[in-house]
């Protein structure tokens, strides 16, 4: 039986990402610990722990933002860049604007 050719593991960190609470706008964390809506702003935690770190604190934002979570990301000279579709999708939308009459 041929074997499967071999791949390199691809290099990923990881991003917090979030929703603003009154808007719900998909946010990320910057390196100042401010939101922003644009994912090339992102800080990129390439140590667990610091990032587990990060996002308890991101968490206890409950008056900003809700449902904050790692998010594994490609690094590239752009910024991170999605590995997943659920947040290649957030980044894309839908978003509450859509729904404005």
């Amino acid at each position: 039986m041929p074997r499967a050719p071999h791949k390199e593991p691809q290099v990923q960190v990881q991003v917090i990402t979030a929703n603003l609470l009154r808007e719900g706008h998909v946010v990320w964390l910057t390196p100042d610990a401010t939101w922003s809506r644009d994912l090339a702003a992102a800080h990129c935690f390439d140590d667990a722990e610091v990032a587990e770190a990060a996002l308890a604190a991101a968490v206890a934002e409950t008056g900003t933002v809700v449902g904050a979570y790692l998010a594994p990301m490609r690094p590239t000279p752009d910024g991170p860049e999605p590995i997943h579709f659920r947040e290649a999708f957030r980044c894309a939308g839908p978003s509450p604007r859509a729904f404005q009459t």
